[in-house]
């Protein structure tokens, strides 16, 4: 089975993005630039508590 990746259909060529997999259970996040870099893999409540965060408390931009 080929691992699904999914982006905010938001997102253009030229945007700093993160796609999204689904395997074994866990949420896995890599970069667009960078596809072959690594990802990150978190559990499905350490992904939706990391999603609630975000929209509890939107960035109003680069820091």
């Amino acid at each position: 089975m080929t691992l699904r990746w999914k982006k905010s259909a938001r997102s253009t060529a030229n945007t700093n993005c993160v796609e999204i997999g689904y395997a074994s259970n866990n949420f896995l996040i890599r970069d667009t630039k960078n596809r072959d870099g690594g990802m990150l893999s978190v559990s499905g409540a350490e992904f939706f508590r990391f999603i609630g965060l975000i929209k509890a408390r939107p960035l109003s931009g680069p820091r």
